[in-house]
């Protein structure tokens, strides 16, 4: 019984950790926002692809790898989740180095409700009132920017849907994370490279970031997921599927109370449209026991 709830307590400090580094992630791109989005990106890539070499060979995974990688079904969709990795990454790095940290936590409250609307269109998954209300009190939220600002919230929308469609497609083929992601880092280091290697050198006046800064955006990428597994294998779905909203919440306080972003009386009814929606998803969602987490930036 004791080793059980310590089993369950190392579960939730390990989950809290891993959302908790997501959340704070902000503060780390905002170090290097003297380079521009797609050449952070190709930094992420190549450390990250550095990382999860050196784990897979610590962990013995090559077996379950080189078996994705003769699979053609699943390369195939590795090649799609990383388009859409890259995608959600790229704008998630442009939104906080340009000033849009709140939107993007908008996008990430908003991607739970997204998750139910992919199964609802491609999985025939019905969804219960409950949600069907969190739906439209989500979709009245989006609709309440829009109407204020004259366009479309792009950027929260266009991350919760490229994160809910790669999760789709990580869901499809079942590999792991640490296979899956290193899979995906080695299809897009090519770009990577070919981008750093091509780009236009920087201006001298430019402060750019040291070397062990851009390595350790490989480590702010692996070191949650790993907290992030080691959770889901030590508390059950459902708990871990509530601990996802810290993220989000701690990058909407660091955009409003550190980075000086303006929180309207819009954002405060889009936001509170949003929150009641997550309120029913998860009322709803608990008591069927299937709050399914996700898996951040």
């Amino acid at each position: 019984m004791h080793t059980q709830r310590s089993k369950i307590r190392l579960g939730i400090t390990m989950g809290v950790s891993a959302y908790t580094l997501w959340g704070v992630l902000p503060l780390f791109i905002r170090q290097l926002h003297a380079l521009s989005a797609p050449t952070i990106l190709s930094h992420r890539v190549i450390w990250s692809l550095v990382i999860l070499m050196v784990l897979a060979s610590a962990t013995k995974r090559w077996t379950a790898l080189g078996a994705a990688l003769r699979n053609p079904r699943v390369l195939l969709a590795l090649c799609a989740s990383s388009l859409l990795i890259a995608t959600n990454w790229l704008l998630y790095i442009y939104s906080v180095n340009s000033g849009h940290t709140l939107e993007a936590s908008l996008g990430y409250f908003i991607n739970p409700l997204i998750n139910v609307l992919l199964g609802f269109l491609f999985l025939r998954e019905r969804f219960t009132r409950l949600e069907g209300f969190a739906i439209l009190l989500a979709a009245a939220g989006v609709a309440a920017i829009t109407i204020y600002y004259g366009a479309l919230p792009y950027i929260p929308l266009a991350l919760a849907v490229s994160f809910g469609l790669y999760g789709f497609v990580r869901k499809m083929i079942g590999l792991g994370p640490i296979e899956g992601l290193l899979i995906e880092t080695a299809l897009l280091s090519p770009f990577a490279l070919g981008w750093l290697l091509t780009m236009p050198a920087a201006p001298a006046s430019i402060d750019a970031p040291p070397l062990w800064m851009l390595m350790a955006s490989g480590v702010v990428t692996t070191a949650p997921l790993l907290l992030f597994a080691g959770a889901a294998n030590r508390i059950r779905y459902s708990e871990l599927g509530l601990l996802q909203y810290i993220g989000p919440t701690l990058s909407m306080l660091l955009a409003v109370h550190l980075f000086g972003e303006p929180l309207l009386p819009i954002h405060l009814l889009t936001f509170g449209l949003i929150w009641a929606g997550l309120a029913l998803y998860v009322v709803g969602t608990w008591h069927r026991g299937r709050v399914s987490p996700t898996v951040p930036e």
